[in-house]
This record gives structure tokens, C-alpha cells and sequence, in this order.
């Protein structure tokens, strides 16, 4: 199945967000909501089931210059097999104006066994525009060891990349599940905030939540693997993710807290620069 999807945002002179294109096709099904102070909400409604291997799919997202726009999805995407060596794909491309504000935050993505998924994100956004882009994967359903799935998430800022990031699991990436990627942990994500208004964060590290600041503009990565989908959410909440490392404290590495709970988590360290 190939499908494609596009929306464009435009400010009024009054300062409200208007949509001057909303447009999709089964699976890419794009449905407008309120939003809050003036900006909208577009929801992405999954019109069938997938991605299946073989799906090609493609949304493209225009926030212009004073526009505030929040994306979600109404439930996760299940990457599922299909037929024998076929690959699902789904690229989004995202461009931020100036002024502009794009709140990227969709629901997980769940690699399916037998799935063979590549998700590609390639996001530019203005100098003075702000981004928040969330990504989620979940490795496997209940019980279930992932197929194959990609994830990769390219940002540029004011045409410089401040952002190239790319995770793999699945059968064909050895090692994903070792101490040097998730750690045995069947979830993961990361918050990008890009907000020319927050001040300078420093880098910390919480047991399996991270907080790194990018050299390449006024933005900071967010990080994190946890034992199920709702404790990472909890991690990643774009609001206030700060409160996150807070509820952090007190646990063990493999997510556990001083009554032996499950919950990613561990000591603060603080990360020191050198040179």
C-alpha cells in the first residue's frame, strides 16, 4: 500500500493557527481538534491496519512563521510481516518557520515479530522556531521478541544538523538488546526539545534517563529505556520532562526501587565536559 499525507499551518493576522491544507489516504487519515491557545491539533487516524511489510508511507508537515501545531497519533502503530522479503517504510518531513511551534508526539511505535519497518524522520526547522519531537518504540509485543525495525531521526537548525540520530533492533541488529544499547529493556525513546526560550540545561544521567544538551542550538535530548510503554511515557512527558528525573530517584538500573517495584531509574550523575 502507498499512501501519503500532508498538512500546512498558517497564522491569521490575529495570531490564530489555521490549516491552508489538510489532506490524507487511508492509512494517513488526518483529523483536525481544537487546540489550545489559539494553535490546532491534528490527530493521525490509522484508516487500516499496519504498517505491513510492503507499505509505503509518507507525511509531510508545513508549520509557517507564528503557527503553533500539535500532532498525535489516536492510538500506537503496530508494525506487522508481510509478504516474505517485502519492508515497510514510513518517512515524515517535517519544515518549522520561524516563530513557529511544532509538537511532534505520537504514540508508540510497536515492532511486531516477523516485522521489517524503517521509520525515517527529517525534520528543518527556522532559526527561532521551536520544536518537540518524540519518538517511542516498543520492542515486541507482550511476550514477543521484535522483528526487524529502524528508526531514524535527521534535524536540522537554521540549515546546520543539530540532530542525527538512528536506533536498530530486531534480529538483524546483534547486540541491540546488550548493556550497549537498551540493556535488555523492551522500550525506548527520546524527547527532542528545541525551544529558543528555555535556558541552558546541563548534561545528567539518572540511571536510564539521560538529559544531554546539543552544541548546535538552544535544544536538549531527552533519553530513556524503561520496562513497559507507561513508565517510559512517563519519562518523556514534554511538558515538564524535568519531573521525570525527580521520580527517578531511589532506583536501581534494572528499574527498581528501594520495595523492589519495577521503574527505570537509579542515581544522578552528573555529566562533567572535559577539554
Amino acid at each position: 500500500m502507498r499512501a501519503t499525507a500532508r498538512l500546512v499551518a498558517r497564522a491569521d493576522r490575529h495570531g490564530r493557527t489555521t490549516l491552508a491544507e489538510l489532506r490524507g489516504e487511508s492509512p494517513l487519515l488526518l483529523r483536525q481538534v481544537p487546540g489550545p491557545g489559539g494553535g490546532v491539533t491534528v490527530y493521525v487516524v490509522g484508516g487500516a491496519a499496519g504498517p505491513l511489510a510492503g507499505d509505503d508511507l509518507r507525511l509531510d508537515v508545513e508549520v509557517g512563521p507564528g503557527a503553533v501545531v500539535r500532532v498525535q497519533t489516536v492510538a500506537a502503530s503496530i508494525a506487522l510481516p508481510g509478504r516474505p522479503g517485502a519492508v515497510s517504510r514510513m518517512l515524515v518531513r517535517a519544515t518549522v518557520a520561524a516563530e513557529a511551534v511544532l509538537h511532534w508526539l505520537p504514540e508508540q511505535l510497536v515492532a511486531a515479530a516477523g516485522c521489517a519497518h524503517i521509520a525515517d524522520a527529517q525534520v528543518e526547522v527556522a532559526e527561532g522556531g521551536t520544536l518537540h519531537w518524540r519518538d517511542e518504540l516498543i520492542c515486541g509485543r507482550h511476550r514477543e521478541q521484535p522483528g526487524h525495525a529502524e528508526i531514524n531521526t535527521w534535524v536540522d537548525l537554521a540549515g546546520r544538523p543539530l540532530l542525527r540520530q538512528s536506533l536498530t533492533v530486531g534480529p538483524q541488529a546483534p547486540g541491540w538488546a546488550g548493556p550497549a544499547v537498551l540493556g535488555g529493556a523492551p522500550a525506548t525513546g527520546s524527547l527532542l526539545v528545541l525551544d529558543p526560550t528555555r535556558p541552558p540545561e546541563s548534561p545528567v544521567v539518572r540511571g536510564t534517563l539521560a538529559r544531554l544538551p546539543l552544541a548546535g542550538g538552544p535544544a536538549t535530548l531527552w533519553t530513556a529505556t524503561a520496562p513497559d510503554a507507561h513508565t517510559l511515557r512517563s519519562y518523556l512527558e514534554p511538558d515538564n520532562p524535568e519531573n521525570s528525573l525527580t521520580a527517578t530517584a531511589g532506583r536501581d538500573s534494572a528499574g527498581r526501587d528501594s520495595a523492589g517495584r519495577d521503574s527505570a531509574g537509579g542515581g544522578e550523575r552528573e555529566v562533567v565536559r572535559t577539554g
